[in-house]
């Protein structure tokens, strides 16, 4: 596999992958599967209520500039909509997660999928990709993991 498919094919979850490669013609052909493992590292940009608004870089299989927007819906629940900006497109997903608040941080583990892409990862999509991450307390500064099997 080239280097820029494996790169476009991690992305997507964050998220979130294999996007670059061409549109299968084909409906007998399998959709090609690509594991992803996506690391992000997001500052606040803005607070309104409970949600949060982020931006930072990612990094791992892909990379580019991220954006998350964080809600805490409950003492024990997150959705946040994750959009990813590498270079030739865009991958924006959803995500809802359990929350856990503690004295220096809070935690969040849950799901995400991809809900479209542009580019070079318009074809992207997965759903129950691994969503996961921490917000510092002082400072409301977040981490977020992505981790899974994207499709083309």
């Amino acid at each position: 596999m080239s280097p820029r498919v494996l790169i476009a094919c991690l992305l997507a979850a964050l998220a979130s992958a294999s996007w670059a490669s061409p549109v299968l013609a084909a409906s007998a052909v399998a959709a090609r599967t690509v594991p992803l493992n996506e690391a992000g590292r997001l500052h606040l940009t803005s607070r309104h209520g409970f949600t949060l608004d982020e931006r930072g870089s990612a990094s791992g299989s892909v990379g580019g500039t991220i954006y998350v927007h964080l809600k805490i819906v409950s003492t024990n629940r997150v959705v946040a909509e994750v959009n990813l900006y590498p270079r030739g497109g865009s991958i924006s997903g959803q995500a809802s997660a359990d929350y856990h608040r503690g004295s220096s941080q809070a935690s969040f583990a849950g799901t995400m999928s991809i809900t479209r892409g542009t580019g070079s990862y318009a074809h992207a999509h997965g759903s129950g990709l691994s969503f996961t991450g921490t917000i510092r307390r002082s400072d409301e500064a977040i981490t977020v993991q992505v981790r899974g099997t994207v499709s083309e």
